[in-house]
């Protein structure tokens, strides 16, 4: 065992909840109340539904200790299925938050993670399960910058997040630093090295790979509980990842996370926040504009360009984003999904935007996320927006309340209002030293109503 994992061991097996700063706790009930409004959102989409019925189909248990009811749903499934299916639920509404050196998301599988676990913890406290959310934000994004600087490849979040759910399963079924190491080994291995820019390309149903990611991982641990063993994660054991950990517990990643406005690739996020700001400072409608350029960096400049067919389209283009906010000052989910996908004024303000790499933005990524817009009026003046940060993350954050008000826009459509904020009190009550997890347990199975 290397210094290195009997570091990151102790840190997910042993470090106290108190020990936990109260501003990562307060980031952490945050991230999970954006999560959880995503999750609720997604669970009438198709792919979720797709999602929860092969579950029930294919990764059932024959045994109650290690089954989890499906949330929002109520169909008993494997500790690993439940965390499957609610991860690719979210995940194919691509709102929830990221962090921009992984270049992915991580709250998308600790959330499921932590629901499939705690149905066997009734007396989880709350300041606990931050603990174990923390575990796995900590964790998994640590292994993914470590993942990203061995490899080439553009893997998608579910290749590293896999270690974090497998460190989350460690804590809280009180496995060993053995057995972690042995689940750490199997996650990585297995976990899915899935091509990121073969799905901008090509927008499906596979997003960035989180519902795989939270499979193998609770897979992996629950094979280490059982005896089964896989090689040393080089993410934590190499030489060259030590460096990667040595912050971990001084630097807390679950601060720095990004919460995005709309449920678009963040890839697109500035080109649309670059068109807002022109819009508000020169009060300007969408019929007063004549053509808008994008300039941003590559990735961004690769993201799907046609008129979507489909959600999963929707979500990775950026001309359709930038067209959908301008016309409506707001992107929420009838826009990326249903009639909003044939809106004809969509598609024809598409035709007046035309999208570019600049340089200088590509140079700053994937540290940020970076755009500028100009935009040509009718009555022939050219706007331009200078250069603009995606909001929602450390350079341009949101406050307690707007992370709220975006879980509830999300949420009370499919909830319902009085359910919507029974869950906002107990995910935000965490940070309590008396309360506890059931009090939101009681609240995630029912189906909500038509």
């Amino acid at each position: 065992m290397t210094n290195s994992f009997a570091f990151v061991a102790d840190f997910a097996l042993t470090r106290a909840a108190a020990d936990v700063p109260n501003s990562a706790q307060e980031a952490a009930a945050l991230m999970m109340l954006d999560t959880m409004g995503i999750l609720i959102a997604a669970g009438p989409m198709e792919a979720g539904v797709i999602a929860r019925d092969t579950a029930a189909l294919l990764y059932a248990s024959s045994d109650p200790a290690f089954s989890a009811r499906m949330m929002f749903d109520g169909r008993a499934v494997s500790l690993a299925g439940a965390a499957y299916a609610a991860a690719t639920q979210t995940d194919n509404l691509d709102g929830h938050d990221g962090y921009n050196p992984t270049k992915g998301q991580i709250g998308v599988v600790v959330l499921p993670t932590l629901a499939a676990l705690a149905e066997h913890l009734p007396d989880l406290p709350g300041p606990e399960a931050l603990a174990a959310v923390i575990t796995g934000y900590e964790i998994a994004g640590r292994a993914g910058i470590s993942l990203h600087d061995s490899v080439t490849d553009y893997h998608t979040s579910g290749a590293w997040n896999a270690l974090g759910v497998a460190a989350m399963a460690a804590r809280l079924r009180g496995q060993s630093p053995e057995q972690l190491r042995q689940a750490m080994g199997i996650a990585e291995y297995h976990g899915p090295r899935s091509q990121m820019m073969r799905e901008i390309a090509n927008p499906t149903m596979l997003h960035d790979g989180s519902g795989w990611g939270a499979l193998v991982g609770l897979s992996a641990a629950v094979l280490a509980e059982r005896g089964f063993t896989g090689a040393p994660a080089i993410t934590i054991e190499s030489d060259e990842a030590a460096s990667h950990w040595s912050d971990l517990g001084t630097f807390w990643q679950v601060e720095h996370q990004y919460v995005k406005p709309y449920p678009i690739c963040r890839w697109a996020h500035a080109a649309i926040d670059a068109t807002r700001a022109v819009m508000i400072e020169h009060d300007l409608g969408p019929n007063q504009i004549a053509t808008l350029k994008v300039n941003s960096f590559h990735q961004a400049a690769c993201l799907y360009s046609g008129i979507p067919q489909t959600t999963s389209q929707a979500q990775y283009s950026l001309p359709f984003a930038v067209a959908v906010y301008a016309l409506h000052g707001r992107i929420g989910v009838e826009h990326i999904s249903g009639p909003g996908l044939s809106d004809p004024e969509v598609a024809a303000f598409m035709s007046r935007i035309r999208v570019a790499e600049v340089e200088r933005h590509t140079a700053r990524f994937p540290k940020g996320r970076w755009a500028d817009v100009e935009i040509a009026t009718m009555d022939g003046r050219l706007l331009h927006s200078g250069d603009i940060h995606a909001r929602g993350g450390p350079e341009a954050p949101f406050s307690r309340s707007d992370v709220i008000a975006k879980y509830m826009e999300f949420a009370k459509p499919v909830v319902g209002t009085d359910r919507a904020e029974a869950i906002r009190d107990a995910i935000l009550s965490w940070t309590d030293p008396h309360s506890r997890y059931s009090d939101l347990a009681a609240l995630l199975y029912e189906p909500p109503a038509p």
